[in-house]
């Protein structure tokens, strides 16, 4: 039969477009055969420095256990401290909660890869991941900016404090804050499944992200770049904007009080969510807008390391050095836990 096919075709040569529509498919079926289905990914993140893998995994297991003892102890001291019942420390408690969950998504499976000669994950854990990821990641910038606009209230407003920043408009703002990451998070997640990865299945990096995961389609790709963009602007930019134009008012109400110890009460008050607005946004803008050229793993991993892993770990430090009611809070914590060990003993 297969003779008689080619005994066929070299008698009667096809047309123009017979052939073209003929080589069309063959070439069709070679880049179908050439195709793998990913079940797992290989991270090549620290593979450049084998022989400081020990030396990684004991700097970030001391990260990560710092990030939530850190953590943990804003929960706890917000929670028994009534001082602390207030807008600014109810959105605080949801900050501490998302950077818990957010370590909690990359650093222990980072952990265990240093161990292995393999680094992988799973596709399906790589999607997890990334929808845990950006669920996170989006809804800390949404909620800095409902943060920026309790200190724009409390400072600009302060008579219309009580009113404008209920517990039920405290609520909606937090919940708003994670529904933003979430909504995003399940559309960017279900239009990478979308996607049909083909090899090679390394990712530069030690964690699954969009942009990542982009660059090993063989399929087209412009939907997700363009939503990509869109979420950039509306869950990346619009919080920071938001959030300086609201710093911008509050330093000019701030400057127009007359006593300097008027103002320096002020700005103590807001010192410490700005200075986690900074290294947030800071970070985040440097992660995802490097420039193409020079492009350097050791300098990508590292930035991101910033971003993922050592500003959760610096956001409890930055509230406890910088904000007198929590070092108080912690201090009558951590006195009540030593009288309550020295009772049972």
């Amino acid at each position: 039969m297969c003779l008689a096919l080619n005994s066929d075709l070299l008698s009667s040569p096809p047309d123009n477009d017979q052939s073209s529509i003929f080589i069309s498919a063959m070439k069709d079926i070679k880049e179908r055969g050439n195709q793998t289905v990913v079940t797992e990914f290989i991270f090549l993140g620290f593979s450049n420095h084998p022989e400081l893998q020990g030396l990684f995994f004991s700097i970030f297991l001391f990260v990560y256990l710092i990030t939530l003892l850190g953590n943990f102890l804003i929960l706890a001291a917000i929670r028994i401290n009534p001082v602390l019942h207030t807008p600014m420390y109810y959105f605080l408690s949801n900050l501490s909660f998302l950077d818990i969950c957010y370590t909690s998504t990359t650093i222990p499976n980072m952990l265990v890869n240093f161990f292995r000669v393999k680094k992988t994950i799973t596709y399906e854990g790589c999607l997890s991941q990334l929808f845990f990821l950006v669920t996170f990641a989006g809804s800390e910038g949404v909620l800095l900016a409902a943060m920026a606009y309790d200190r724009f209230i409390a400072i600009c407003h302060p008579l219309h404090y009580p009113v404008l920043m209920s517990k039920r408009v405290c609520a909606y703002l937090a919940a708003g804050s994670w529904l933003c990451g979430l909504v995003n998070s399940l559309t960017h997640t279900g239009l990478t499944a979308t996607l049909t990865l083909c090899g090679p299945n390394q990712i530069s990096h030690f964690l699954c992200d969009i942009p990542l995961l982009l660059k090993l389609s063989c399929s087209d790709t412009s939907v997700n770049e363009f939503t990509l963009y869109v979420s950039s602007a509306t869950i990346g930019l619009s919080p920071c904007l938001f959030t300086a134009v609201s710093y911008m008012l509050i330093i000019s109400a701030i400057l127009k009080i007359q006593s300097a110890q008027g103002r320096q009460k002020a700005f103590s008050t807001c010192a410490s969510h700005l200075t986690v607005v900074v290294i947030f946004f800071g970070t985040a803008n440097f992660n995802y807008d490097q420039p193409s050229s020079g492009y350097s793993l050791d300098v990508d991993i590292l930035v991101s390391v910033l971003f993922c892993i050592v500003t959760p770990m610096l956001n409890p430090i930055i509230y406890s050095l910088r904000n007198k009611e929590v070092k108080v809070a912690l201090r009558k914590l951590c006195e009540g836990y030593f009288l309550f060990s020295d009772s049972r003993s």
